[in-house]
């Protein structure tokens, strides 16, 4: 394996699949989980799928993906508009980041406009449903060869 990625997903993703299927779809996480690890397995990634709903957690996963993962792909969900904490955290860990988003984020009210995940992340996906997670950890395989 070329290595591990770590796909950190944030508060109320745990209800996709139920929450606002007209705006995340009818798909649930365990089965975007399930295709991100079949994904991985094609693109020679170990793939960690992780959901919390608690900020402290997030922050605690990307500090162990210092020493544990080649990359970061994170949905932070709300937390992106709210969390220097996990700002800070993917600053310091010094991983390539892929912030992902399951809806157009800019399409949206005028609060989800503004990340604080953007800054230190290494690209942005959003808009493109679940689909996004696969295109995110084709990029990361891209982005961990350059590195190596």
């Amino acid at each position: 394996m070329t290595g591990t990625v770590f796909v950190l997903n944030g508060p109320n993703l745990n209800m996709l699949g139920q929450r606002e299927p007209g705006i995340y779809g009818g798909k649930g996480l365990a089965e975007i989980g399930e295709e991100c690890r079949k994904a991985g397995v094609k693109s020679d990634l170990t793939v960690d799928f992780r959901q919390t709903n608690h900020e402290g957690v997030l922050v605690d996963w990307i500090q162990e993906a210092a020493d544990g993962a080649e990359g970061i792909v994170i949905n932070p969900g709300a937390y992106t508009h709210t969390s220097v904490a996990i700002h800070d955290a993917l600053r310091a860990v010094g991983k390539p980041v892929i912030e992902l988003h399951l809806s157009n984020i800019f399409a949206r009210e005028a609060f989800r406009h503004h990340s604080y995940v953007s800054p230190v992340a290494t690209g942005v996906i959003c808009g493109l449903g679940p689909a996004g997670y696969i295109l995110a950890l084709s990029a990361m395989k891209q982005l961990i060869a350059a590195r190596s």
